[in-house]
């Protein structure tokens, strides 16, 4: 491609720009424009950022830019892309930035989509191990305990101390469970047990145990409770 080229194709996204249908007309010129320099330019152009077809454009270069400036949200964006940008590490190193901040996004949440995503493209596995050890918490959007595990068993080859810590950074908080609410996390956290990971089964039995330490309980509740804890702590048959 020429040099005159791609200013011409600069040079009329411009010229479009003052109008009120300037995103209209420039998805009609260059969505499927045959030149891939162009469909380039108005992925980086769009004003709304790029459009979502173009995020799995067939031109990789075109992918990357349309990737990195659009809006949509991390699933929706890694489901869509290019399937050769996920497989080729020289190209996924060009959206690097950009997924990390989306997978940063995606662990200070309930973790459902995270699971999604993963399964779908589980090459970015360190990059969640990454803001799951090192991402701040900005929202209250806690994972299940089944979904955190979910995510140990997706990690396995990446377990260690920290990993660990930041999964259980993003459970609720137990101090925050009325009496109600943690005697029915106990009742569900007994019939998942199967499905639960051996840390986070350890970790609820701790805090349980501390629980019923430092509530005034009938001894007979707290038969029944230990009972419930000890399911936590009996290995997998």
């Amino acid at each position: 491609m020429e040099t005159s080229f791609t200013l011409t194709y600069r040079d009329h996204i411009e010229a479009l720009k003052d109008d009120l249908d300037f995103e209209e007309q420039g998805d009609t010129i260059f969505l499927q424009h045959l030149d891939d320099e162009a469909r380039l330019l108005w992925a980086f152009h769009r004003p709304s950022g790029s459009h979502p077809i173009q995020v799995g454009d067939p031109n990789t270069d075109v992918a990357i830019m349309a990737f990195n400036h659009s809006r949509l949200g991390a699933l929706e964006r890694f489901t869509r892309i290019n399937p050769k940008v996920i497989s080729d590490p020289d190209l996924r190193n060009h959206i690097r930035n950009r997924s990390r901040m989306l997978f940063r996004a995606l662990v200070d949440n309930d973790f459902s989509e995270l699971l999604e995503v993963l399964a779908f493209a589980p090459v970015f596995i360190d990059q969640a191990c990454d803001q799951m050890i090192n991402g701040r918490i900005w929202n209250e959007h806690y994972a299940s305990p089944l979904r955190a595990s979910q995510f140990l068993v997706l990690a396995n080859a990446h377990i260690n101390e920290k990993l660990i810590q930041g999964v259980l950074r993003r459970l609720k908080p137990f101090k925050t469970y009325t009496f109600d609410e943690a005697k029915a996390l106990l009742s569900e956290l007994v019939i998942q047990e199967q499905k639960l990971h051996l840390k986070i089964k350890e970790h609820y039995a701790d805090e349980f145990e501390m629980w019923i330490a430092t509530e005034k309980l009938h001894p007979l509740q707290i038969i029944v409770l230990r009972k419930q804890i000890a399911h936590l702590k009996e290995p997998h048959v």
